[in-house]
């Protein structure tokens, strides 16, 4: 199938991780917006794959399953996007279990920072926005710092107190990169790089990113996605020419009012890249 011309997203959320849209709902959008081919990749839960699925065939998209897996490397936080994998695969959900287990309690100490900073209650004003408590993390608690009014947007509370070393953030050790590589694999699946543009490491850290990522096994490059410049998709692309790497497009979408990109509305891919679903289709 020549798969040039299909509007074709792969990374988005739904209410299992922090998006704001149910996973039915999440795809209807998509469907709406023109998608033919979809993946909902939540944060370290596969628990929206069976719903998402189910209702992508109903409104006639391919459905790819997806999710993105939290990994610290080199001290800040990375995400590998695996697609196209078994959700039912045991190993690997014995590791997303893992991966989310510590999250309840640094939510405790974010909003314990948030409170020594002059933001009181700021745990339970999060708890307010999150589908899944397991699940609860910054974005929820900037979107409450934003209903409450001390910043204007999700972006700038990121800015200002949560990024990685902000006065607001607490630390978080992750999956290794070998573990979600390895997660991924073993459940049949192609593991991603997720928008690269948002890590801040100096060339050499990302030379040895991407070298270790592909010895483990890593295939892939997000190229085009939400939180990309076009700069920076011009970047990755040479990149992924540089490794080889197939290319994956995503608009990280989470809700009509937090995203950068609604689901379907990015650029497509260069020509000459290999995209990531180019033997699935």
């Amino acid at each position: 199938m020549d798969t040039a011309l299909l509007n074709i997203d792969l990374h988005c959320h739904s209410t299992v991780s922090d998006g704001q849209l149910l996973p039915a709902d999440v795809a209807r959008r998509a469907h709406d917006n023109g998608v033919d081919v979809w993946a909902l990749t939540d944060h370290d839960e596969v628990g929206g794959q069976a719903e998402a699925g189910r209702t992508a065939r109903e409104v006639g998209m391919r459905f790819i399953t997806g999710v993105e897996i939290s990994v610290t490397w080199a001290g800040q936080t990375v995400h590998i996007v695996g697609l196209n994998f078994d959700p039912a695969d045991a190993v690997l959900n014995d590791g997303l279990r893992a991966t989310r287990a510590g999250r309840g309690e640094r939510a405790r100490r974010m909003g314990e920072r948030l409170a020594a900073l002059g933001i009181p209650g700021a745990y339970e004003g999060a708890l307010t926005f999150v589908g899944n408590p397991e699940l609860i993390s910054r974005t929820h608690f900037a979107r409450y710092l934003v209903a409450a009014g001390y910043c204007s947007n999700v972006q700038t509370v990121f800015d200002k107190y949560l990024h990685d070393g902000g006065p607001g953030h607490e630390p978080m050790q992750w999956a290794t990169l070998e573990q979600a590589v390895s997660w991924i694999r073993g459940a049949g699946g192609r593991a991603v790089v997720a928008h690269p543009g948002r890590y801040k490491y100096t060339p050499t850290q990302f030379y040895a990113l991407f070298d270790e990522f592909i010895q483990l096994g890593g295939e892939g490059v997000e190229v085009v996605t939400g939180s990309h410049s076009p700069e920076d998709a011009r970047k990755y692309a040479g990149e992924a020419r540089r490794y080889g790497l197939l290319a994956s497009r995503g608009s990280d979408f989470h809700s009509e009012r937090d995203s950068r990109v609604d689901l379907g509305m990015l650029p497509m891919l260069p020509p000459d890249l290999r995209p990531v679903w180019h033997d699935w289709l």
